[in-house]
């Protein structure tokens, strides 16, 4: 048996878990244009759920040897399960709303189960590779689309077309730059340019809550580039000019800009947009809904927000991540997720001897700083991420793993899609 496969059944598992996802995700994410046949869409999602849900159950490893791990995040589960039962209806729209919806659908709730999944070196060479077709996915779509996102006379259908190619598609780019060590010089100047472009979209649309995310993770993964190079004090030294000198440029490119190209940033840049809808928010929850929550499809009293074609009454969404985990599933399930994460991140930091585990870490705190500008708790590959990071950060084994035997085990410096990855090698060389 070829050492480079040494398992050709898990191999292919590993496929068809990821195309699914590829599949499920892409097809949600094309279908917000409204461009799309939408019983297509929900085919070729369906067709994603065929492989990745049997896949996922092949995959998954049900085991935890961190006692404290085990007993937080089996109750997690348990009270996740509650939170969907409180808002299932056997109706053919609810079901249907369950599967199809990865931004609050079923799925959302099994994420966590990622923190189950394997992590020898064919998946984590398969995760790399999957960012980079998302990312792929991402200028693609964009491009087809790049009307609507910049000259589109629906001002809220194209924010919401921005927002979703993003969170879905571009932000685990990010991840690619945290853990640059491991990638050629293309891989990483490739999720550079998929970050820096969903910024500069971010600007012209004037998504500030975007805007944030994609800067957060340049700017963590120019603390990763210091970390590693820390020795070569010149590199810090022509860093800081390199800053001022982008910052000053960039400056007097809005100054000159700032009636024409950046007006909508200019004119939104002090409006708060939010501060309404949470007051309606915290107006609305009674004191056991923030204790448990209401349940999946939870509602508030939020009239007057304007939500595409119609105005609001009651709303199932708030644009702030940590509000979003209490709507549905209360104080405790917030509490429980901080419980798990918090210690994770540390372990991750200060414990391990390998970027990898570091990077995992640094995940884990950028999903806690979208998750007030965002909702970053989805079906996407960014969430599935950070359960991934958290079992990596809770995996002693793991970490302690030396940085020339990661890099041996995941390094890749002449592919940008590894050959491990045969059911998705779109591109042999970059």
């Amino acid at each position: 048996m070829s050492e480079r496969y040494p398992n050709k059944s898990l191999n292919t598992i590993y496929n068809f878990f990821w195309l699914g996802i590829l599949l499920y995700v892409a097809s949600y994410v094309v279908a917000q244009s409204d461009k799309v046949n939408f019983i297509l869409i929900n085919v070729f999602q369906i067709i994603g759920l065929l492989m990745f849900v049997p896949a996922a159950i092949f995959i998954i490893r049900p085991k935890i040897d961190n006692k404290y791990l085990g007993f937080l995040y089996t109750i997690f589960l348990i009270w996740s399960l509650i939170v969907v039962a409180r808002g299932v209806e056997f109706s053919y729209t609810s079901i249907k709303q369950l599967l199809f919806r990865p931004k609050s659908g079923l799925f959302v709730y099994l994420v966590p189960l990622a923190l189950l999944f394997p992590r020898d070196k064919i998946f984590l060479k398969k995760i790399f590779d999957v960012i980079i077709i998302m990312g792929i996915l991402y200028i693609i779509i964009s491009l087809i689309f790049l009307k609507d996102l910049l000259i589109s006379h629906n001002e809220a259908k194209s924010r919401e077309m921005l927002e979703h190619f993003s969170q879905y598609l571009s932000f685990p780019a990010g991840f690619i730059l945290l853990t640059y060590t491991y990638h050629s010089n293309k891989r990483k100047l490739f999720a550079l340019f998929i970050v820096v472009f969903t910024f500069l979209l971010a600007v012209l649309r004037a998504r500030r809550g975007l805007m944030f995310i994609t800067f957060s993770s340049l700017f963590f993964a120019y603390l990763v580039y210091q970390y590693v190079n820390r020795v070569k004090i010149i590199n810090t030294i022509l860093s800081a000019f390199l800053i001022v000198i982008v910052s000053v440029v960039a400056l007097k490119i809005y100054d000159a800009n700032r009636t024409s190209t950046f007006s909508l940033i200019t004119e939104r840049i002090g409006h708060q947009t939010r501060s309404e809808v949470e007051e309606y928010f915290y107006m609305d929850l009674k004191p056991k809904d923030w204790i448990i929550g209401k349940g999946l499809e939870g509602e508030y009293f939020c009239p007057g927000v304007v939500e595409g074609d119609r105005i609001s009454i009651y709303r199932t969404v708030i644009e702030t991540g940590f509000l979003q985990i209490i709507l549905n599933g209360g104080i405790i399930s917030l509490g429980l997720m901080l419980l798990i994460m918090v210690p994770a991140l540390f372990k991750g930091l200060f414990y391990s001897k390998n970027l990898m585990s570091k990077a995992a870490a640094i995940w884990i705190i950028l999903f806690l700083l979208y998750s007030y500008p965002g909702t970053p708790s989805m079906f996407s590959m960014s969430y599935i991420l950070t359960w991934i990071s958290i079992g990596i950060c809770y995996s002693a084994e793991f970490r302690m793993i030396p940085e020339d035997e990661m890099t041996e085990m995941i390094g890749n410096n002449k592919m940008l899609l590894s050959e491990d990855l045969s059911g998705l090698d779109i591109i042999e060389q970059f």
